[in-house]
């Protein structure tokens, strides 16, 4: 099932519990399509969002509500019923908003291109926790929820662990002159698997976070932009060349290609709620859906990759990290957006 969305996605999110599919366009507009197995997508919703781009997408509030960042430096929550905003914070980063990320039923977290993520509270109406940890933009977050931890990955060559319990930052890797591009937690939490700028993929052990435990090598040279944890040791991965492959990291290294955009480079990855589909976004202004039973059936076993030493280490302490000084800036592969005037974080949700 395709879409054409007429012009480069960025992003995509689904509705946690109807067949909608929400996509951000390079134009600031948001789109929202209801989709159906037998039929036509049918497009529900448009929306003139932001100024600049529509970098990120993510439905709250259980679908009621969708909100969407940008270069502009807002963060717009819009009603999927009606169209009309229902809050909108002017400057809610120094810079552009690059990635938003589900936490609770009642928090959500934006990371800017300044480097800073952010926790906003839907409850309290508020910006609940700061972490100004890196030195450039945020490129991925993933939550765990046990822990209460989330994890950052930036393009200053780090990946971080914030503690949403204590507000603090718990601990920050290691330099390396490979960006970090995309971040999922895998092993119910053991495993820590980033997708870089040259194709290799970082695995850490949790609690370990200083260096890489191992490498994966399969997928190199083609930036691996986005990832999407299948199971605790299958990930989908999303490459700069348009490929989406299936990678069994843990404990089998292997790769099988999937789907694919015709070389453009693929953005996001998301499933439906029911996991029935596999949706994608790419630079080619499509939005594919994918069935993902046929995808894995599909899938078999030829698959190829090898990676360095294997540590994988699963009984250790959560905990052991400190936080190392600030490191040297990574190669930064997007442009700043301007900062735009003050800080308005605290009546962001007044409305909601």
């Amino acid at each position: 099932m395709e879409i054409n969305l007429k012009n480069i996605g960025f992003d995509l999110d689904f509705h946690p519990s109807s067949q909608l599919v929400a996509a951000g366009l390079i134009t600031g507009n948001l789109f929202i399509y209801r989709y159906a197995e037998d039929s036509e997508p049918q497009r529900v919703l448009k929306v003139r969002a932001h100024s600049e781009s529509c970098r990120a997408v993510r439905f709250i509030n259980e679908g009621r509500v969708i909100v969407t960042g940008s270069p502009d430096c807002s963060i717009l929550a819009t009603d999927i019923e009606t169209g009309s905003p229902v809050a909108r914070l002017e400057n809610s980063h120094e810079n552009a908003v690059n990635r938003l990320v589900n936490l609770t039923e009642t928090t959500i977290a934006s990371g800017g291109d300044e480097g800073c993520i952010k926790v906003w509270d839907t409850r309290q109406q508020s910006c609940c926790n700061s972490f100004q940890v890196h030195e450039e933009y945020i490129t991925d977050m993933a939550f765990e929820p046990d822990s209460m931890k989330l994890i950052g990955t930036s393009g200053d060559g780090t990946l971080s662990v914030n503690n949403l319990r204590s507000n603090k930052v718990q601990t920050q890797s290691e330099f390396s002159e490979d960006e970090p591009l995309s971040v999922v937690i895998m092993k119910n939490g053991r495993k820590v698997i980033c997708g870089t700028e040259s194709g290799t993929m970082l695995l850490y052990s949790w609690g370990f976070f200083k260096d890489c435990s191992d490498r994966f090598t399969a997928l190199t040279p083609n930036p691996v932009n986005v990832l999407l944890k299948l199971d605790e040791e299958r990930v989908i991965a999303g490459t700069e060349n348009g490929l989406i492959s299936l990678v069994g990291i843990l404990p089998n290294r292997v790769i099988q290609p999937i789907a694919e955009h015709s070389e453009y480079p693929v953005e996001r990855l998301a499933f439906s709620h029911d996991r029935k589909f596999l949706g994608s976004i790419s630079h080619d202004s499509i939005l594919k859906m994918w069935d993902i039973d046929s995808l894995l059936q599909d899938s078999g076993n030829n698959a190829e990759g090898k990676s360095s030493a294997d540590s994988d280490d699963d009984d250790m302490d959560m905990d052991t990290d400190s936080v190392p000084p600030k490191s040297s800036k990574g190669t930064k592969r997007k442009n700043n957006a301007r900062a735009q005037g003050l800080d308005t974080t605290s009546d962001f949700f007044a409305d909601l």
